[in-house]
């Protein structure tokens, strides 16, 4: 109960705020859109997670307003719901609980001279409250700690500021960005865009089970990103502590920046990104500070009028064993006012991970869901949504994991409305900086 009432004040704190931001912004004009956060040549939907890249036509939710000299939007979803995993009970790893996985994020800008933009992020979640400091049940999940023991078949709960990043840009003409992105805590230059942020992920309430083998830096106490973006490509470097965030989910853990990671990202149209990456990570895990991981990605996302896809390969690589990799394929399909998605993956993981024998163990997951938006109050929709995952163990699992162990949820989404947007050439500007490649329409979807 204690979860559920927390999950409804963080709902009714979000609704209360669309409401004010809606009646602050009503009698100021619209003014131009938000341009990306590392660049004023580029549109806001290029921003992904950190300094990641998704399509300039992915879909968004979220809302927006001005100031006198700022611009300001918010986004992001509280999930209120029931899942049960290995809801038939074929094996001894299952678990049912009722929790609210939840985030917001606020970011603000402002252009500094003719050709300078300084951006910042804010993201907090009420995870540790929602869902327990174990998290939530999620069959074969693995990574970080509860009361000094691994978490397994659980997604641990994220940390309540879970991104506090500053970023400035200086744009030398329409096809060349220098910038600079410190955070504490933020996200390097590794991997893709992180699983919450990409429009292919938007509707699952769910952590890939491969989230620690492409995502899991993007929450890091100690990050500086120094870019360079020349026309369609980007490449980034960045210094940052390797360790993930500790089991106290509400404070700041200690800045070592003892890692380090590069990115290649390139955009070739406005439907489609990629990038691939590689960072050394020291002593990711708290219960095994020897160890380091050696982490390379490549990913690839694609934006549709109605359809958002991913494809995600990542690959872990430490002192102790062969290289264990992933695979993420994901897509969203949206008509009206549903929502069809769904996410294989395959995955590797090791005996140590799950505490099974030693060994290289394959899984496969496929999930499909349904979400349907039901209505509005002010700036936010209420969608309800479920799913079922069936996953396929390795063979040498099925003795404690079952054949076949099915899971299911079901949940009502609470999240911004839909931003609409149209994407057409602007026309080359007087001053030597264009807004962005793209122009977009803010009205929102009726």
């Amino acid at each position: 109960m204690r979860h559920w009432i927390v999950a409804l004040l963080t709902v009714c704190a979000t609704s209360a705020a669309a409401q004010q931001m809606e009646m602050d912004s009503t009698p100021r004009p619209q003014g131009p859109p938000m341009s990306a956060s590392t660049s004023l040549a580029l549109p806001m939907t290029r921003d992904g997670s950190g300094t990641g890249w998704n399509p300039d036509a992915s879909t968004m939710y979220g809302w927006m307003y001005h100031a006198k000299h700022w611009m300001y939007m918010v986004h992001g979803s509280v999930y209120l719901r029931y899942t049960a995993q290995d809801a038939f009970h074929e094996g001894a790893h299952g678990g049912a609980q009722w929790d609210a996985p939840n985030w917001i994020m606020g970011m603000a800008q402002r252009r500094v001279g003719e050709k300078g933009l300084l951006h910042f992020n804010l993201m907090i979640s009420a995870d540790r409250l929602t869902e327990g400091g174990a998290g939530y049940p999620l069959l074969f999940q693995t990574g970080e700690s509860w009361h000094g023991k691994p978490l397994i078949d659980r997604q641990h709960p994220h940390d309540l500021f879970a991104e506090a990043s500053a970023s400035y840009a200086y744009t030398i003409n329409k096809d060349q960005d220098l910038f600079v992105y410190v955070g504490y805590p933020g996200e390097p230059a590794l991997g893709p865009v992180t699983f919450m942020h990409r429009p292919s992920a938007f509707f699952d309430p769910d952590a890939p089970i491969g989230h620690h083998w492409q995502d899991a830096t993007h929450i890091t106490f100690g990050v500086a990103t120094l870019g360079y973006r020349l026309d369609d490509w980007k490449l980034e470097v960045s210094n940052f502590t390797g360790r993930e965030p500790d089991e106290n989910r509400y404070n700041f853990d200690k800045p070592r920046m003892d890692s380090y990671s590069a990115r290649l990202s390139f955009a070739p149209s406005e439907r489609y990104t990629f990038q691939v990456s590689e960072g050394y990570i020291k002593s990711p895990e708290l219960l095994e500070p020897d160890i380091n991981v050696w982490r390379t990605t490549a990913s690839a996302q694609a934006a549709f009028d109605r359809l958002d896809l991913s494809l995600v390969w990542g690959m872990n690589k430490d002192e102790r064993e062969d290289p264990d990799q992933s695979i993420l394929a994901e897509a969203a399909y949206r008509v009206r006012d549903w929502a069809w998605y769904t996410r294989y993956e395959w995955v590797q993981k090791t005996g140590d991970e799950l505490q099974q024998p030693p060994a290289i163990y394959s899984i496969q997951a496929l999930t499909l869901g349904l979400n349907k938006e039901l209505f509005h109050t002010g700036e936010l929709a209420w969608a309800l949504g479920g799913q079922t995952t069936l996953n396929l163990p390795d063979q040498r699992l099925r003795a404690t994991y079952g054949n076949l162990p099915i899971a299911g949820e079901v949940f009502l989404q609470v999240r911004p409305r839909l931003m609409r947007m149209g994407h057409k050439k602007v026309k080359a500007a007087k001053t030597p900086v264009q807004p962005a490649k793209s122009r977009m329409d803010m009205d929102m979807k009726m």
